[in-house]
Formats: C-alpha cells, structure tokens, sequence
C-alpha cells in the first residue's frame, strides 16, 4: 500500500499588540489564537515564565497534550480491536523542556501516565502491553526528537490496580 500524505492548516495570529507593536519588549502580550476551519478558536500565549497570561494555552502545553492524545486515540483503537473495554481513560501527561543561558531552548522529555479502567472481564496484560504497541505508532510522538516514555496504570473494574 502506498504512503498517504496528510496536511494541517491553521491560523496562528498575534492578538497582543497594545496600540505601539514591539517597540519595547514589556509592551505588547503575548496573546494570540489558534484557529481551523470549522473547529473552536483556542486562544493562547507564551509560559509564564516569558510574559505570557497563565489562564491560555501555551505552545508546551499544546505539545504535550497532542502527544498525550495521540496515544491515547491510538491506545483507545487498538483496545477496541483487541477486545480490552476501556471504560475510562485519564492522562496526566508532563513535559520537560531545558532552556539555554542565551534563550534558546527544547524539549528533553515527555511522560504520558494514562490510568486506565477497563472491564472486568478484560484482560489487564493485554491492556498493558497495547501501550507499548500505541507508543510505536503515534504520530506525535514518532515525530519529536526526544524520549516519549509512558507509566500506564490498568484498573480492573472491581478488581482495583493490576
């Protein structure tokens, strides 16, 4: 089967001049909004730490989250083809990015820890081991060049932690 392309658009704009642009550094926000065809407007900023307002997106924050949901629709899917009912599903996903003395800076690691509730009559091996199988094909985490790693929790309904 041949490969298949797939593109993504958005509009990324800048909502944060103040009336005088970037004429000094502390002068503008760093607001903007994120936007697709027929979806909702996310609206964002930079981290705290560089000016940014702490109640809108980041793009860390937007990383690690595609990431997260990425595995876990990959996750969700192979479950479903494996017979594993998952009837819940949390991820409590963390980043961790190095920033350099001159400003610069990336991303060094990503933890996704899913706590997964499946049926009782599932079987919490299979659950497990789907992970590393969801990890593999993640198209997030397939394009990032820094160690994606995962600590999946399996609760058996009923049954508790396994």
């Amino acid at each position: 089967m041949p490969d298949t392309e797939h593109s993504y658009a958005v509009t990324v704009t800048w909502t944060g001049n103040r009336g005088t642009g970037t004429r000094t550094y502390r002068g503008y926000d760093r607001a903007f909004t994120a936007e697709a065809p027929g979806k909702p407007v996310i609206p964002g900023s930079s981290d705290p730490a560089f000016r940014g307002d702490p109640a809108r997106w980041n793009p860390e924050d937007l990383l690690v989250a595609s990431i997260a949901a990425c595995h876990k629709l990959w996750y969700l899917g192979l479950c479903a083809q494996a017979g594993i009912v998952v009837t819940a599903y949390t991820d409590t996903a963390e980043g961790r990015m190095t920033e350099e003395a001159d400003g610069a800076g990336q991303f060094t690691a990503v933890t996704l820890r899913p706590r997964v509730t499946i049926s009782a009559e599932s079987d919490a091996a299979e659950a497990l081991a789907l992970h590393h199988r969801a990890h593999a094909h993640c198209f997030i985490a397939r394009s990032v060049n820094f160690a994606v790693t995962h600590e999946p929790t399996i609760v058996r309904e009923g049954a508790g932690v396994d």
